[in-house]
């Protein structure tokens, strides 16, 4: 696909679909994906990605609040698309636009039993991470609250896991897996019914194979920076040198003087800067990029909407192509750069960044 923009997040879809089925191999195959898409699909673009999703059969789609199940509702979604955080003034628009909701608080059990439409639920619990979540002992209030209203559709229970990507620290994940179970057998012993479960991430499906119920929600496995090699990341940010510079011993680079050559230098600039999501400590020399297949160091500070790169001792011309992350230089090793993760390198990539999808073959 021909384009006019310098930058450019390259996302493939077939790599998505790698991901997706390599979970589905790894899962019994009763065992529901729910596809999170929050942070507009982690930076990937919500609606696409969920587009893919949709056709790839994905049980349902994840979201943190009503306003991005709406935009994905209003672009054609028909499945179904379960808000995390409802908050206690979407009603209107949870009930308008036919939105699961995920409720962790009186509050919201109260409010979504006080009004009579028709709605799908699923009910969280607290098991450790003291975040979202009802806490056990409250089992009796919500079973008694959900068989008093008919019109609340229970659909599932379900939990979050704090550290599953810490294989080497397994207790406490364990620890929430064996309280949730003992949560929903009782949860079903006591409402007399089997309702759906879900605790397992995708590192948890990863790491934890054994505490899949009957669902798992999969978020940055699918965009292939989970800890698993067989995993493909699927997207690339590239942009071009915009601008070359040759300066001399002694010169200043960017902003407040952070940056003074010790040599004579050529230099280059990219038109990416931290309002695009490039995280400004990868300013002076900690992050890197890749122009013609060598590693360029980031000099002087990271400004709102560009960069500079030494390009010392290195071919390269105005508009030559730059890689930001990719096939040479993954998000992972980004974000440890920074001791930081992958979610927040993709979260905060800017919209008005061009995203370009691909839905080529995987090679």
């Amino acid at each position: 696909m021909k384009t006019s923009n310098e930058t450019i997040l390259s996302i493939d879809l077939k790599k998505l679909e790698h991901n997706f089925n390599y979970f589905k191999s790894k899962i019994n195959s009763a065992t529901k994906i729910i596809a999170v898409v929050k942070a507009f699909a982690y930076g990937h673009g919500d609606i696409k990605i969920s587009n893919k999703l949709e056709k790839l059969g994905v049980y349902a789609l994840w979201v943190t609040d009503f306003e991005e199940g709406v935009i994905l509702r209003k672009s054609g979604v028909k499945g179904k698309i379960i808000v995390a955080n409802p908050g206690i003034k979407s009603y209107e628009k949870i009930i308008k636009y036919k939105l699961d909701v995920v409720l962790y608080n009186k509050k919201l059990l109260n409010l979504y039993s006080s009004r009579k439409n028709k709605v799908n639920i699923h009910v969280k619990f607290n098991t450790g991470m003291n975040r979202y979540g009802f806490e056990e002992e409250e089992i009796n209030l919500i079973v008694n609250q959900v068989q008093k209203n008919t019109h609340l559709k229970l659909i599932s229970i379900c939990s979050h896991l704090a550290s599953s990507d810490k294989i080497n620290q397994n207790n406490f994940t364990k620890k929430q897996c064996e309280k949730f179970k003992r949560i929903s057998i009782k949860f079903n012993s006591i409402i007399k019914k089997d309702i759906p479960r879900h605790i397992l991430n995708s590192h948890g499906v990863i790491n934890f194979p054994e505490y899949q119920m009957d669902m798992v929600r999969l978020g940055i496995g699918l965009y292939g920076s989970a800890n698993d090699t067989n995993l493909t990341p699927i997207s690339t940010l590239k942009s071009i040198i915009t601008q070359q510079r040759a300066i001399r011993k002694g010169d200043v680079v960017g902003y407040g003087e952070s940056f003074i050559a010790k040599k004579n230098m050529q230099i280059a600039m990219v038109p990416v800067g931290y309002a695009d999501g490039l995280n400004r400590q990868l300013s002076n020399g900690v992050g890197s990029v890749i122009i013609n297949k060598k590693l360029c160091p980031i000099i002087g500070k990271i400004s709102m909407g560009n960069f500079i790169a030494d390009i010392t001792g290195i071919i390269a011309k105005e508009g030559d192509p730059v890689e930001i992350f990719g096939e040479n230089l993954s998000v992972t090793s980004i974000a440890n750069k920074i001791n930081t993760i992958p979610y927040e390198i993709y979260s905060t990539l800017n919209r008005r960044l061009k995203r370009v999808y691909s839905d080529r073959i995987l090679e």
